[in-house]
């Protein structure tokens, strides 16, 4: 999903240091962090306080904010800004969350963290982020919206479903071919899929 034009606007504007750039931002993209942290605080199992998710959301934008606005100035505008910021509160969150798990729980929980980091889901939704993205531009159209859909906005195979118009069980298929092109080398060119049936669109 490419920029918009309200996007783009309201980016130049923060990067320009409008007064009232700032508010706009946190007006537009506030809900989707506060969705983000309690998704991937559910994703992990780890229950959270209105307070802690408060907490996280607060140093997600404090964290966009830091260094001029060093965040909004990375983004190169090859997805939506919502995209973008998905894959960004995400990685705070998870720090975030990785911070108050000692004080929670200071018992096997160490081995428990490191199986959840290496799930394939969340090792490529968060720390691989920049080849998710890239990945992207080498799909074709339909499998580039069900990652896109998956890994970068968390969606389940139903929500999937519903969003796209498509059978629950081809999902997890096309997720199969695009995880395959992602563990390829980032210079190598995907290889062609064999034609099956009509062209794809």
């Amino acid at each position: 999903m490419a920029l918009t034009n309200v996007d783009r606007n309201l980016l130049q504007r923060c990067l320009q240091h409008d007064t009232a750039a700032w508010n706009d931002f946190v007006d537009r993209f506030l809900g989707l962090i506060y969705h983000v942290v309690h998704y991937t605080a559910h994703l992990r199992s780890t229950p959270l306080s209105p307070e802690e998710v408060e907490d996280i959301a607060q140093e997600v934008l404090v964290q966009v904010v830091s260094n001029d606005y060093a965040v909004l100035k990375q983004f190169r505008g090859k997805s939506s800004l919502a995209t973008y910021l998905t894959v960004i509160a995400r990685r705070i969150c998870v720090h975030q969350l990785a911070k108050l798990a000692p004080a929670r729980k200071s018992l096997p929980t160490e081995r428990k963290q490191i199986e959840e980091d290496d799930h394939p889901r969340t090792r490529v939704g968060l720390e691989r982020q920049e080849e998710v993205l890239k990945l992207l531009r080498r799909l074709p159209s339909k499998e580039r919206e069900v990652v896109r859909l998956y890994y970068l906005e968390g969606r389940t195979y139903e929500e999937i479903s519903a969003a796209l118009n498509m059978p629950v069980n081809t999902i997890g298929p096309l997720l199969t071919r695009a995880k395959r092109r992602l563990q390829e080398s980032p210079n190598s060119k995907p290889k062609p899929e064999p034609a099956k049936g009509k062209a794809a669109i």
